[in-house]
């Protein structure tokens, strides 16, 4: 069910979901975190409230969706109320501010009222996120801050941005999206032989933060020397090799789909390796509301790469 509410005020939200809760029983009830969406308003917003509701079913919690309007108006709030079918194990609550509402301040001060209380809550950019998420008006209301660097614009320029302001309670979904890459190659290492890793190389394209990220992941972990270098072909991160002295590990994906697992004297392994859904990574992001301190220390060890110029020539995989 959804109920528009045009030109309206954060009172009467409330008062409409006390009604809606007196008239659908628990409705309102067992939420477990606020998860704030702040956004331009537009056609991206209903992709977000999907990724949301379907991460909901796993947290059950209140979704606020702010949604910037255009700034050149009259002070207005349009809110707009989604329970039952239409939430997920939801509730989403849409508030389209105009004029002087479309600010950060005042988005934080329309979203204040409605905050579930004594839970945690969460503030989502799904595209253009402030340079610094911890000082917006927002992001302070919030325990954990998420963001996506490879919705921006500029993918690498808001990478850089998310390293050079990092604080603790931040994370962006370029790591969620290393999650398999990760447990694959942390479970090969954890077979025989034990040896330590030498070096490693990896590649991808030119513009892919999580190929930066993974380098510096495995740069601390393994407090080795890490090359990054682009890929000649495939999207994302394409490949990963870690030199032993009994020889190389290797995953590779060169079609963003299927990876190849290689280690010396083992068959080659296919794995499932297709690039994640944001729903998916979103609802991993809501697992935990404590500080992510393995995705701080891979951050900092981005500085540690060295980069390669010369581009990885992948081997397509066999039968494919």
């Amino acid at each position: 069910m959804i109920v528009d509410l045009p030109s309206s005020t954060t009172s009467a939200v409330n008062k409409k979901i006390v009604e809606l809760r007196e008239r659908g029983g628990v409705l309102a009830l067992g939420r477990v975190l606020t998860l704030v969406i702040v956004t331009d308003d537009g056609a991206n917003i209903e992709d977000a409230i999907e990724a949301a509701n379907a991460a909901s079913r796993e947290h059950p919690c209140r979704v606020i969706v702010l949604a910037r309007g255009q700034r050149r108006a009259a002070p207005r709030l349009d809110a707009q109320i989604r329970v039952g079918g239409d939430a997920g194990a939801s509730e989403v609550i849409v508030l389209r501010g105009y004029g002087p509402l479309a600010a950060d301040e005042a988005g934080a001060g329309m979203v204040m009222p409605l905050l579930l209380p004594d839970a945690p809550v969460v503030a989502w950019w799904p595209g253009e996120a402030p340079a610094v998420p911890s000082d917006d008006a927002v992001g302070r209301l919030a325990q954990r801050r998420i963001t996506d660097a490879l919705s921006a614009r500029n993918p690498l320029r808001a990478f850089e941005q998310r390293r050079a302001n990092h604080v603790a309670g931040d994370t962006d979904l370029t790591w969620t999206r290393l999650t398999s890459w990760r447990a694959l190659l942390a479970t090969a290492l954890d077979a025989p032989p034990h040896e330590p890793v030498t070096g490693a190389v990896v590649a991808g394209e030119s513009v892919s933060p999580s190929t930066d990220l993974l380098a510096g992941w495995l740069a601390v972990r393994l407090d080795a020397k890490v090359k990054r270098s682009p890929a000649e072909t495939g999207p994302g991160l394409v490949s990963v090799r870690l030199d032993r002295r009994s020889g190389p590990v290797e995953l590779v994906r060169p079609d963003g789909k299927v990876g190849t697992l290689r280690q010396p004297g083992q068959p080659d392994r296919l794995v499932a390796l297709a690039r994640r859904e944001v729903r998916d990574c979103l609802a991993e992001e809501l697992r935990r509301l404590d500080p992510d301190e393995i995705y701080g220390a891979a951050i900092t060890g981005v500085s540690r790469i060295a980069r390669g110029r010369t581009p990885v020539k992948v081997p397509a995989l066999a039968g494919y």
